[in-house]
C-alpha cells in the first residue's frame, strides 16, 4: 500500500516558481499574492494561503503609497521597484513552496499554463491601477479649494483653503494692517494654510530676500508682533520667491 502512495499523480493544478516569477513582474504584489496563495490551497494549506493575501494587499499598499512620496528630483529607473518585490516573492516561493513544487513535478503533476499566468498578471495590474486612479480621484475631489481676498486701496491679496472661514481671514488681514505691512504703496500677496491651530502664512518676496539678512530680520520682527494678535494660534511665516515650494526663509 505504501508504494501505491507513493506513485499517486497529484490531480490539483498549481503554478511553477517560474510561472510566479513572471506573473508578479506583470502583475506585481496582488499577482503575486493569487499565484502564491492558489499554490497553498493546492497543497491545502488554506490558512498560509490566506496569510498571503494579506501580506500581498498590505506590500501594495505600501509599494504603491511609497512610489507618490519619492521626490520629484529622485530618479529611479523603471525596473528597479518591480524587479525588487518580483525578486522577494521569488525567493517566497523558493523558501516557502519550492520542495513540494519539486515533488509536484517529480510526481507527474499537473500545471497552470503560462497564458493564464500572464492573463492574471495583466488582470492584477489593472485592478491595482483602478484602485490607484479611483484613489487620486476622490483625493482631488475631496481637497480644499482656494479662495481670494482682497484688501485695502491696493487691494493686497490673501489666497486661502476654503477649511479657513472668511472672519478669521479677516482678522489674519487686520493684523497685517495693523503693522502697516498692507500699506498703500505696494500691493501684498500672502497665501494662506490652517493646520489645526497653526496658521501657515507664504509670503511672497523679492528675489533680494535672499541676500539681505537685515530684510529677513524685518520679517521675524513682523511675525512676532502678528502672533501677539493670535495668542491662541502659532503664525508660522514661509518667505517665498516666485513659488510657494521655493522657501527661502522659514520663520516660526
Amino acid at each position: 500500500m505504501e508504494k501505491l502512495k507513493q506513485n499517486e499523480v497529484p490531480t490539483q493544478k498549481i503554478y511553477k516558481d517560474r510561472a510566479i516569477w513572471v506573473g508578479t513582474f506583470l502583475g506585481g504584489p496582488l499577482a503575486a499574492g493569487y499565484l502564491i496563495a492558489e499554490n497553498f490551497k493546492a497543497f491545502n494549506e488554506t490558512q498560509k494561503a490566506k496569510t498571503t493575501w494579506i501580506i500581498a494587499i498590505i506590500a501594495t499598499i505600501i509599494i504603491f503609497g511609497g512610489i507618490f512620496l519619492i521626490p520629484e528630483d529622485v530618479t529611479i529607473p523603471n525596473q528597479i521597484i518591480p524587479l525588487v518585490y518580483t525578486g522577494i516573492a521569488f525567493y517566497c516561493v523558493q523558501h516557502y513552496q519550492g520542495q513540494k513544487i519539486n515533488e509536484h513535478i517529480n510526481s507527474g503533476g499537473p500545471f497552470y499554463g503560462w497564458w493564464r499566468t500572464i492573463g492574471i498578471g495583466f488582470i492584477a495590474i489593472s485592478i491595482t491601477l483602478v484602485v490607484i486612479i479611483g484613489v487620486i480621484l476622490y483625493t482631488e475631489t475631496t481637497g480644499f479649494n482656494e479662495v481670494t481676498k482682497e484688501y485695502g486701496v491696493l487691494k493686497n491679496e490673501i489666497v486661502y483653503e476654503d477649511n479657513i472661514p472668511a472672519n478669521e481671514v479677516d482678522k489674519i488681514a487686520e493684523s497685517f494692517e495693523k503693522t502697516a505691512f498692507f500699506e498703500n504703496t505696494i500691493k501684498k500677496h500672502l497665501y494662506l494654510k490652517k493646520d489645526n491651530s497653526i496658521y501657515e502664512i507664504s509670503i511672497s518676496c523679492n528675489q533680494y530676500i535672499t541676500d539681505d539678512p537685515e530684510a529677513q530680520a524685518s520679517f521675524v520682527l513682523l511675525r512676532d508682533e502678528i502672533q501677539k494678535e493670535f495668542p491662541n494660534n502659532k503664525i508660522v511665516f514661509n518667505l517665498v520667491v516666485e513659488s510657494l515650494d521655493n522657501i527661502i526663509k522659514r520663520i516660526e
